[in-house]
């Protein structure tokens, strides 16, 4: 394959597992698309799916899991712990070889005009793919959750769609599209039921908050598994490392005697996220990625 991008697409369901199923289905065995992993969390009432491929395939398998999604899924009785504004809630792309940034945002806006031309679902375009200023994070464009947008999108023209019309979905809402950078989805689960712990390291981790740099963060109630969660979106590895998030919660939460239960990645992660926290706690002295056998064999057979 001369051209491959990277895409996970966000579904806002996470207990049905027909339903789960039969999104994820299209995704499965087509030429040119790449079902990497797919996982669904009960609490958050989210699926998120990584995949890799050519554009195409990937855009084509996008369009069908998209039409299951939108005929089973209604955002006026969703609920779920992650924010979301629609039955497809984010679609992002993100370059790997043989594709620039600004072609991936190509990418994402003709995408963007055939998902809203066949499902009806108004388009917001976010981060490399936006076209305002004023919103270029996701949070920015889900502020409020679908509950608040469904009338906002009517009224404020700061929050009008991009794709469609001034007015979501009655009930698949809208989905944000855009092109941008790996990201990594990095949990930490905190051994208390006291949510509001979690919400402020939460408010503490986060960059628009004065926390880490490129770091997305909130705190979140797992009833199911009797604990809070710490839930983050690193969109820059190299600038903040996962154990340096990850040692600042621990010593965050000690201070209400609370310790970290574990930690969760959810869906795939670039090599170099894991070896940078891997040598930091087995405190390997001058490490460099190429050291790791997989990872140079893997470089001299792209050089053959």
């Amino acid at each position: 394959m001369s051209v491959l991008i990277e895409c996970v697409p966000n579904f806002s369901e996470g207990r049905r597992k027909d339903v789960i199923e039969a999104i994820v289905a299209p995704f499965k065995n087509r030429k040119g698309c790449y079902l990497f992993d797919y996982r669904a969390d009960e609490d958050h009432n989210r699926l998120v799916v990584s995949l890799c491929g050519e554009p195409n395939a990937i855009c084509d398998a996008l369009i069908e899991a998209g039409r299951v999604a939108v005929a089973n899924i209604d955002l006026n009785t969703h609920k779920g712990a992650h924010p979301r504004m629609g039955a497809v809630d984010v679609i992002p792309f993100t370059p790997i070889k043989g594709i620039t940034m600004d072609e991936c945002v190509e990418l994402s806006h003709t995408f963007a005009q055939r998902f809203y031309d066949e499902l009806k679902v108004p388009v917001f375009y976010y981060e490399a793919s936006s076209v305002r200023p004023d919103r270029t994070r996701l949070e920015q464009v889900r502020k409020g959750q679908y509950e608040a947008l469904k009338e906002l999108v009517k009224t404020d023209p700061t929050r009008a769609a991009d794709v469609g019309p001034n007015e979501l979905h009655p009930t698949a809402g809208g989905t944000a599209i855009g092109a941008r950078k790996f990201l990594v989805a990095f949990n930490v689960n905190l051994n208390t039921t006291n949510v509001e712990i979690a919400k402020i390291i939460g408010k503490r981790v986060r960059a628009s908050n004065g926390g880490f740099s490129c770091v997305k963060g909130m705190g979140v109630d797992l009833p199911e598994k009797g604990l809070v969660q710490v839930s983050m979106n690193l969109v820059d590895y190299e600038k903040t490392a996962m154990y340096r998030v990850l040692e600042f919660i621990r010593m965050e939460a000690a201070r209400w005697g609370v310790t970290v239960n574990g930690t969760e990645v959810y869906g795939m992660i670039p090599a170099g996220a894991m070896l940078d926290s891997a040598a930091y706690y087995l405190q390997v002295d001058d490490f460099h990625n190429e050291q790791v056998l997989e990872l140079k064999l893997l470089d001299l057979m792209q050089q053959d």
